[in-house]
């Protein structure tokens, strides 16, 4: 039997047909990578992980009424999703000053960016993913000035039930990445997947909890998805 064929294959996760049109199976990989792959590194269990996460927050999110392509988890590293059509660019949400924001301002890391500001990112590897205005946005023609405001809509609504979900578990939510996608009905879905490799994560007490232990080679990456998926309760 022909093994299949991945639609397209990223970093972290290989987007497989699925049984019908409308969906396709993401699947999780073991690989970490950081710093735009000049970093990489291959953890076992760090997919099964990834995907129980994604999982829980999924369908937390659909809970409070925000649309998403998940429809179920279906193994260890597998979850059917519906069929999007992505948006090229990555939508960063920021609670707190870390990482790229204290470099590009001078702020002190940790501070509170209050209220939480939103930032979009081009989705391409070649150009190193920059940062765009939001007129560089509309100049590409990458989604309409409507559109926009509801990405950053949405974005500010994952935002409120995902620091919820997280400071139930004594989390705080630093920042976080999104993508999103259109169905065929041109609906706006929430895609991708939504984990400590998409996050950033910290305990009540500054630690961190997420793909930055890997970065600066902090602490076991797999250990701390672990404990995070222990605080959520999530079933891996």
């Amino acid at each position: 039997m022909s093994e299949i064929v991945p639609e397209y294959e990223g970093k972290a996760k290989q987007m497989l047909p699925g049984a019908d049109a409308s969906s396709m199976v993401q699947r999780f990989k073991d690989s970490a990578t950081a710093f735009n792959g000049v970093k990489k590194e291959e953890f076992p269990g760090k997919g099964r992980l990834n995907n129980a996460i994604s999982t829980h927050i999924f369908q937390a999110l659909e809970e409070a009424g925000v649309r998403t392509h998940f429809i179920e988890r279906t193994s260890e590293r597998d979850m059917v999703v519906k069929r999007l059509k992505m948006i090229p660019l990555e939508v960063v949400v920021r609670n707190v000053v870390t990482g790229s924001l204290a470099k590009r301002t001078g702020l002190v890391e940790g501070t509170a960016v209050n209220p939480p500001i939103v930032e979009t990112y081009f989705k391409n590897d070649a150009l190193g993913d920059p940062i765009l205005a939001d007129c560089h946005v509309l100049m590409m023609n990458l989604v309409t000035e409507a559109q926009l405001a509801e990405l950053k809509e949405l974005a500010l609504r994952v935002n409120t039930v995902l620091s919820e979900v997280l400071e139930a578990a004594q989390l705080r939510l630093v920042d976080f990445k999104l993508e999103f996608g259109f169905d065929p009905d041109g609906r706006i879905l929430l895609g991708d997947e939504v984990s400590p490799d998409t996050c950033r994560i910290w305990d009540n007490d500054g630690r961190k909890l997420d793909k930055d232990v890997f970065r600066q080679d902090l602490a076991g990456l797999v250990e701390t998805y672990e404990e995070v998926a222990r605080r959520l309760n999530v079933n891996v």
